[in-house]
Formats: structure tokens, sequence, C-alpha cells
């Protein structure tokens, strides 16, 4: 089974090849070297990808998932916060997903 790792890249490849810019999150904590912690200062949930088409400046975020995958619960509530305000993002688990809920314009593709 392909990785989230190697899922995201190829998207990442795809989705610049198509007029569109987009961007990884990085996400998490990071013990720094005086013993604090370091946070990235993201909501818990966001997604892995976002970014946004030339055409028409509308942004999309993208969940990567390898073919087995769920949403955790964070990610659905971040999911249920951007259905609520019509902006295009889904769960992409290969690039072809990525690119169908980016040109089609979807609104919580493959979330349950």
């Amino acid at each position: 089974m392909e990785s989230e790792h190697n899922i995201q890249s190829n998207i990442m490849v795809e989705v610049s090849k198509t007029n569109c810019t987009i961007f990884r999150t990085n996400v998490g904590k990071v013990r720094m070297f005086d013993g604090r912690w370091f946070d990235t200062g993201l909501p818990k949930g966001h997604p892995d990808l976002y970014g946004f088409k030339h055409s028409n400046g509308k942004v999309f975020y993208l969940e990567i998932k390898n073919k087995t995958g769920r949403a955790r619960e964070d990610q659905k509530q971040f999911h249920y916060m951007l259905t609520n305000h019509g902006i295009i993002h889904g769960i992409a688990r290969s690039p072809e997903d990525a690119l169908k809920i980016i040109d089609e314009e979807l609104v919580g593709y493959g979330f349950e």
C-alpha cells in the first residue's frame, strides 16, 4: 500500500501543473533544546495541503489518506467548519481525487 507521504508528494506535483498554488502544512510539536515545546500553531484537524486556484482565487484544502485511512475526530470537526462556509475541501487518496475536488470545487468530498 502506498504511504500517505508518497500520495501527498504526488498530489503536490500534479496539482502544481494545473494552474494552482499548493502548500504542505507542517503540523505537530517539537521539543526545543531548552526543554520547552514548540507548537506549529495550526488548529487541530487542519488538512495536510491547502492552496488556491489561479483562475478564480478560490481556496481549497486537502486531507491526504491512503486507501484505508479514516478521518480523525478533529479532522471531521475541521471538515464541518469548512462545509459550513462552503469551502472547497475533501479527502484525497490519489492525485485524481485531488484534481476532482479542486476542478469540480467540491465541498466535503470523501468525508462520511
